[in-house]
């Protein structure tokens, strides 16, 4: 692989115009294209084989058109000054749902004006309307369009505001100012490490040009594949950050190697030969570690993994093609357009040296006080909280929270998420009257939590019946989750009772992602290990990598429960509490975390950590091969990348934090996690533990069993001695045992 990559980097070096022309014009014709003929994307949350997706397939059959395509949108009413049933705002009511019926798809308009239409304090009502025929993927384009049909109550002094029936897989996250102020940040990082403007401009480059090649592939596989609306926004995330840090990487060991003197073009062969090698490999782990997200039996979880790896794949080719070519275009110029006062990263970082042989002295020490200081930062992860993530949670003043908010002060907390429940009958009845479907609603409507039964619906083949159901609590409280399982246990001669709907769903995927989530972690970890085993030679390093990831991500955790779950902080998040909370209620809000964000967060956090034990892993190896002496190659090591890796976290960190702006919860859980878990593996884990383990490991460290040594493939992502050393200096591996 080192001398491949070498020569690679070499030719991009050599041939810096074609490949840099190659680049841009991919590129634009990507991200142009996807912008031209901009593809479909999908809203389908569903979990094949689960009881919600089964009582969501009966409901298609017979029950209507309405049901069939599962477009439902409900208008709130809200008088402020006096009932809706004066008779000149019934009026005005009247007219917009007369206006409403004659809209595109729309099959039914209840009027509020029915038995439980209206609430019991006749200020708040409900019009709701059901559609056929229209794109489930633009129910909010179809939502405001019916909004606007009923301007004659808002005319009327009354306020209007609109719940449709999406689901979170339906909410667009548009981009905005965070991927700015992200790069921002990065460019002011970069600027203070390399201390020039030019060699800052670099990886910035580098990373947009691998974010727009990989959104334009992105956005044209929409074309023959279900592409969920958060799919962008997470390429581009992890794509800014590996990106600018797989740059990064490269930029800084070339300039060192430009300031021993070596000539521009054999400096970046070298560059990539070696650095490029931990690239691959890094940027390997992450792509594992996302595509072992297609075991956990969720398609929506599955796609955002390996669309996500897109974006790494991406960065990983623009580091090792695009990168070279640039260095090899400005030559000595890299240095130039100085910043006054700033020193820049120079050869070598001396005082993360003098730390590493500080460590190295004291090894013992230090792992105790570190294992202490991560255990406290893990320990709230014991609180984590997992749950539905309702609209009461949204940005206070939007329409869905207000929506929400009407909705469970008119209607009960429980009308925020109605359960569908369908059953399949064991004969075919001739309505609602009969017996079997009479014992059904007692059934439910003795189950402890239900609130509301509404009257049963039978299909056209008279072989189930349906009941919207309303419980007693909010769709993200525990309870509601506990009603779903208890109604699913009604046991009737013949009867079989499946149950919809948002809050069904969202229960199958938590026990879903509970009963996965070993095997994913499982593999990821395996997986991870074998790559690092092929990487260094060393079983022993590999294991303890993927130790040393596992307990970064405990302290990830920790901070996602500390500010969501138990509450402290999410105000500063952007998490609005309730208007009728207290002002303790508000610095205390807790916010459940959605089932299958753990999952995600692992899978990204261990792919990300791997990055930056891999590029330290590769300094020490190559030290150690040079001298032999463990102490000193881990000092070494740390004095060489100590500060690197720092600059690339912060950046990482820059950019995840500018993502916890965006008004999606989901995106301020990953940027909370993702930014915590960065700053303390670069820092804590990468420049304490992972040396003093390293130290007391000794010897053991680069152990390889004769055997395993046999039958492992050369990979050599440390380097020959051609790229670094005299070959008497270097050293074989340590073989101990048979």
């Amino acid at each position: 692989m080192t001398r491949l990559l070498g020569r690679l980097g070499g030719w991009c070096a050599r041939h810096g115009w074609i490949v840099l022309i190659s680049w841009v014009l991919a590129a634009a014709a990507l991200i142009g294209g996807s912008l031209a003929f901009p593809s479909p994307t999908s809203s389908d949350a569903s979990i094949p084989g689960t009881d919600a997706q089964r009582a969501h397939d009966l409901m298609k059959t017979g029950f209507g058109s309405g049901y069939a395509t599962g477009g439902t949108v409900q208008l709130l009413l809200y008088s402020a000054d006096g009932p809706l049933t004066e008779d000149s705002r019934k009026k005005a009511v009247e007219q917009s749902v007369d206006r409403l019926r004659t809209m595109p798809h729309v099959e039914r308009v209840d009027t509020p004006y029915r038995v439980g239409g209206i609430a019991s304090n006749l200020q708040i009502g409900l019009i709701t309307i059901r559609l056929e025929g229209n794109d489930s993927d633009k129910i909010a384009e179809t939502t405001q369009a019916l909004s606007k049909a009923a301007d004659p109550a808002r005319a009327a002094g009354l306020e209007v505001v609109p719940a449709d029936s999406s689901t979170p897989a339906d909410k667009e996250i548009k981009t905005g100012p965070s991927e700015i102020i992200g790069v921002a940040c990065a460019l002011l990082v970069l600027v203070f490490a390399f201390g020039t403007l030019v060699a800052a401009m670099i990886p910035i480059f580098a990373a947009l040009v691998s974010v727009a090649s990989g959104l334009g592939i992105i956005g044209l596989l929409g074309w023959v594949v279900d592409m969920p609306k958060q799919a962008g926004i997470m390429a581009t995330m992890i794509g800014l950050g590996v990106g600018i840090d797989y740059a990064l990487f490269l930029l800084s060991r070339h300039r060192r190697l430009l300031a021993e003197g070596v000539p521009v073009a054999e400096s970046v062969r070298r560059t990539v030969a070696s650095s490029g090698g931990a690239v691959v490999f890094a940027g390997g782990t992450v792509i594992i570690a996302l595509s072992a997200l297609m075991l956990a039996g969720f398609p929506l979880l599955a796609t955002l993994g390996w669309v996500t790896g897109i974006s790494v794949v991406a960065a990983v080719l623009t580091s090792i093609t695009l990168v070279p070519a640039l260095l090899g275009l400005l030559g000595h110029r890299v240095n130039a357009l100085k910043v006054p006062f700033l020193r820049g990263a120079g050869s070598s970082g001396s005082g993360w040296a003098g730390l590493g042989s500080w460590v190295a002295r004291r090894p013992w020490q230090v792992l105790l006080a570190s294992v202490v200081v991560l255990g406290a930062l893990a320990a709230p992860a014991l609180a984590l909280k997992l749950g539905a993530l309702d609209e009461g949670y949204g940005t206070k003043g939007s329409e869905p929270r207000r929506a929400y908010e009407l909705m469970a002060t008119g209607f009960g907390p429980g009308s925020n998420g109605p359960l569908i429940v369908v059953a399949e009958l064991p004969a075919k009845v001739a309505d609602a009257a009969d017996p079997v479907v009479e014992d059904l609603v007692r059934e439910v409507k003795a189950v402890e939590g239900v609130a509301h039964v509404a009257d049963p619906k039978v299909n056209t083949s008279g072989r189930s019946v349906l009941l919207q159901t309303v419980t007693e609590y909010a769709p993200s409280d525990d309870r509601a989750a506990q009603v779903v399982r208890d109604v699913r246990a009604i046991s009737l001669p013949g009867v079989d009772v499946h149950v919809g709907g948002k809050v069904a769903a969202l229960t199958d995927a938590g026990d879903r992602m509970a009963e996965r989530t070993p095997l994913v972690i499982g593999v990821v970890v395996l997986l991870s290990a074998l790559l690092l085993l092929l990487a260094f030679r060393a079983p022993v390093i590999a294991i303890k990598a993927a130790v040393m990831n596992l307990v970064s991500l405990g302290a990830a955790f920790g901070a996602l429960a500390m500010v969501f779950s138990i509450g402290l902080g999410s105000g500063l998040v952007g998490m609005d509490a309730p208007a009728s909370a207290s002002y303790v209620q508000t610095i205390f809000f807790s916010v459940p975390i959605e089932s299958y964000v753990p999952l995600m967060l692992f899978a990204v956090l261990f792919g990300l950590s791997m990055d930056y034990e891999v590029f330290l892993l590769t300094a020490v190896r190559q030290s150690y091969l040079r001298h032999g002496r463990n102490a000193r190659s881990v000092a070494e090591g740390l004095g060489s990348t100590g500060r690197v890796i720092t600059s690339a976290a912060l950046i990482m960190v820059a950019v995840f934090v500018a993502f916890i702006a965006y008004p999606d919860a989901m995106v301020k859980t990953f940027g909370v996690g993702l930014a915590v878990a960065i700053a303390v593996d670069a820092t804590i884990i990468r420049g304490f533990l992972v040396p003093a383990t390293m130290v007391l490991l000794g010897r053991l460290n680069w152990w390889c069993p004769r055997w395993l040594d046999r039958i492992l493939p050369n990979l050599s992502v440390e380097g020959h001695e051609e790229d670094d050393a005299p070959a008497v200096e270097r050293r074989e591996p340590v073989k101990l045992g048979v």
